[in-house]
């Protein structure tokens, strides 16, 4: 069929739609011969000015398209999410969700439209250092999103992940009610030592103090009742004393124990703290500050203690989770907590290696050495450190892997500010604060932020399978 012989010459009566003149659209449209369709000329019908983006006014390079429906070239969308940190449509200020993806339809369509134009775009861009520095904050703005455990196109948790959020919560409950039935069954009669003064303890609070001595100090029970010592008697007692009838302690190793808790006693006034509970009974607030401070900043936390706490807590600490390898040969576990001579230099050497690379290791061996008084505590504080230590190097590896190293002394710096900021800020609000909150407080972080720090290792194991370094 030639071109004279086709059917707008046959039909040409037949009005097309809006008026417009048959010979006027037949000179805009043709016909293939094979399959009779009219296909429009993209010269004629398409041009720039339909695929520009409302931002640069230029054509549309490597377009987003928001929830909204509009469409940005990506470094615009960048820049202007860099300015204002807003996520909202610049044009109708319309929130979207998630993190925008290249609009691939779109893209692949512009560059075959007008290749040229394109490219020499493309190369405007690459050449700008504020441009590329804006799409790569950008970019690092939508992995951190991915990281949260967001889908990035929808802002809804990812497949899988709400159920396990379900099987944290169900457990989360399941603690709670375990921790209201200790809590309300939990024997306070030990603390009453803790605020009586010595010198009124009757006798039956002497041999309270002294079972808390440890499992040895059941050996000369009897000895102390017979002889009806009270408080007022016990802080007169001297060395030569111990060593004679009633009491009778032949141990040297054991009776030295006794004149060092004796001597605490005598400068305190009161039974001093032997135990974790019994520590934050006596300081709810330091207690409540050394948890969450240690959870969120370790190394900033021990450099505090050790430059303005350093005797009566650092130095335990250290004592306890970088034991010196000269202890008594006799007795070894009876005095450990008593040597609070400066360490060594091996000591030193340990905790500082620890300090740097493992920081979550110390509390971990301290929680450790602890097992045999806080059984299920423990486990729960070694659990936590172990995590934080994983979600701490998954940290690193996502600076390494983004070439963020040069940064880290910047972020450690703004770290150190914020930690600074908030701990003057707690330290003002402290005395208005309700002991009742600060009760859950203590809890939630001891108890439930193992539970928690689980989710978040999941979710960065997921990241590394979806995303890659």
């Amino acid at each position: 069929m030639s071109k004279d012989d086709s059917p707008w010459e046959s039909s040409p009566e037949i009005p097309m739609k809006g008026g417009v003149d048959c010979e006027e659209f037949k000179s805009e449209c043709w016909y293939d011969l094979e399959s009779p369709h009219k296909v429009p000329s993209s010269s004629s019908l398409l041009s720039e000015s339909e695929f520009s983006c409302h931002c640069c006014y230029d054509i549309l390079l490597n377009p987003t398209t928001l929830n909204c429906g509009h469409s940005f070239c990506r470094h615009c969308l960048a820049l202007w999410w860099e300015s204002s940190r807003k996520t909202e449509c610049p044009e109708c200020r319309a929130k979207w969700e998630g993190f925008p993806k290249v609009n691939i339809l779109l893209r692949d369509a512009v560059e075959k439209l007008f290749p040229q134009v394109v490219v020499k775009r493309r190369g405007e861009v690459d050449s700008s250092p504020r441009i590329v520095q804006s799409l790569s904050a950008f970019q690092r703005y939508g992995i951190d999103q991915a990281s949260r455990g967001l889908n990035p196109l929808s802002g809804h948790w990812q497949r899988g992940a709400g159920f396990f959020s379900g099987v944290l919560t169900a457990l989360t409950c399941v603690a709670v009610m375990l921790l209201v039935y200790h809590w309300s069954s939990r024997d306070v009669e030990q603390d009453l030592l803790l605020r009586k003064p010595a010198t009124k303890w009757t006798a039956e609070d002497v041999i309270l103090w002294l079972e808390q001595l440890g499992p040895w100090a059941s050996l000369y029970k009897e000895r102390f009742l017979e002889a009806q010592v009270n408080g007022r008697l016990l802080v007169m007692l001297e060395e030569e004393e111990f060593s004679k009838s009633p009491f009778s302690i032949e141990n040297h190793t054991h009776r030295k124990a006794v004149l060092m808790e004796l001597e605490r006693v005598k400068a305190l006034g009161v039974k001093p703290p032997q135990n974790l509970w019994e520590y934050r009974a006596v300081n709810a607030g330091k207690s409540l500050f050394l948890l969450y401070a240690l959870k969120s900043s370790p190394r900033l936390t021990l450099l505090y203690l050790y430059l303005f706490d350093y005797t009566e807590t650092f130095l335990p600490f250290m004592h306890t989770s970088c034991p010196g390898s000269g202890g008594v040969a006799e007795e070894p576990d009876i005095l450990t907590k008593h040597l609070l001579n400066d360490p060594s230099w091996t000591q030193w050497v340990e905790f500082l290696v620890k300090y740097s690379l493992l920081p979550y290791q110390l509390m971990a061996e301290f929680a450790w050495d602890w097992l045999a008084v806080h059984y299920w505590t423990s486990r729960f504080i070694i659990v936590n450190a172990m995590l934080l230590s994983v979600l701490e190097g998954f940290t690193f590896w996502r600076l390494w892997s983004r070439g963020e190293l040069r940064a880290l002394p910047h972020r450690m710096w703004s770290h150190f500010w914020k930690v600074s900021t908030q701990g003057l800020l707690v330290a003002i609000v402290w005395p208005v604060i309700p002991q009742f909150i600060c009760n859950c407080l203590f809890y939630w972080a001891l108890y439930f932020n193992p539970i928690i720090n689980i989710d978040l290792v999941v979710k960065e194991v997921r990241r590394l399978e979806t995303q890659g370094p």
